[in-house]
């Protein structure tokens, strides 16, 4: 079954709709609050599983990776919206709509990285209003996207005092290692740009941090892995040429065989 379009509105907030059971990695590159109309939404981090039913609300903080697996549930689609904070918007309101005087003394953000949020009357108010924009052809303005930010900023705010020190701490995410990030995530579609920025590097850095560990440049060194993960799975673990391209990141069949030949010299079926 075909997926339904995903909606971006300038990267600020985003509706998802899918009509199967959709799985993706994804890296936080910024803060988000999310709210669940219809299905069901699975975190995946380490060993940890937490699934988020309809009218169900959580923040997902920024700068880590979790496993996202997008459901229906029953007859109902998945449904979601996602709004994000960058950091140069965080600053701005920081300096210029933050009530200095009403930041907590005592205020220590948990060591977690998903935080249920009970359903507010303010969070389910503020994803209401913006269902009309994903179901007309009217994009809302840049201005009436701040507002709802800064109106998702002050209802995380009203929440709990957590959200002070997380919301605006702007230090920037540590560079992580590049090879274990890449053997980890290899069978994801992530563009050099994301994995660069996922692990905490600008795309000039990662490439010349890269070059310091390995002759191949990132895209081919990515192309053999996925052929080497390929040849373990069809060769020890018996599977089958249809499904191994997939579980390893190809998106064409052909160029899948064509690939393999290369390297190995015979086809993926022999």
């Amino acid at each position: 079954m075909a997926s339904l379009p995903t909606i971006n509105y300038a990267g600020t907030f985003l509706s998802c709709y899918s009509d199967y059971k959709h799985q993706c990695v994804h890296k936080m590159r910024d803060h988000a609050l999310v709210y669940i109309y219809a299905g069901e939404l699975l975190l995946e981090e380490e060993n940890t599983k937490t699934t988020f039913h309809k009218e169900e609300c959580l923040f997902i903080r920024r700068d880590h990776r979790t496993v996202m697996t997008k459901q229906a549930c029953g007859d109902e689609n998945f449904k979601g919206i996602f709004m994000t904070f960058r950091r140069n918007f965080l600053r701005e309101f920081y300096n210029t709509k933050l009530n200095k005087k009403a930041i907590p003394e005592k205020a220590e953000a948990a060591d977690r990285n998903i935080y249920p949020i009970a359903p507010r009357p303010d969070l389910i108010s503020l994803f209401h209003s913006l269902t009309p924009y994903f179901d007309a052809s009217i994009l809302p303005t840049k201005e009436i996207i701040n507002l709802k930010e800064q109106e998702g900023v002050y209802a995380l705010l009203n929440t709990d005092k957590i959200f002070y020190p997380i919301l605006f701490d702007f230090t920037e995410p540590w560079k992580i290692d590049i090879l274990e990030f890449m053997n980890e995530n290899y069978m994801y579609n992530l563009t050099m740009e994301e994995i660069a920025t996922f692990t905490g590097r600008s795309l000039a850095t990662f490439k010349r941090d890269f070059a310091k560990i390995s002759d191949l440049t990132p895209q081919k060194w990515l192309i053999n892995k996925r052929l080497q993960a390929a040849y373990e799975k069809l060769q020890e673990e018996g599977k089958k040429v249809s499904d191994v391209y997939v579980e390893v990141g190809f998106k064409n069949l052909s160029h899948f065989y064509s690939a393999f030949k290369r390297h190995y010299g015979y086809s993926p079926a022999k």
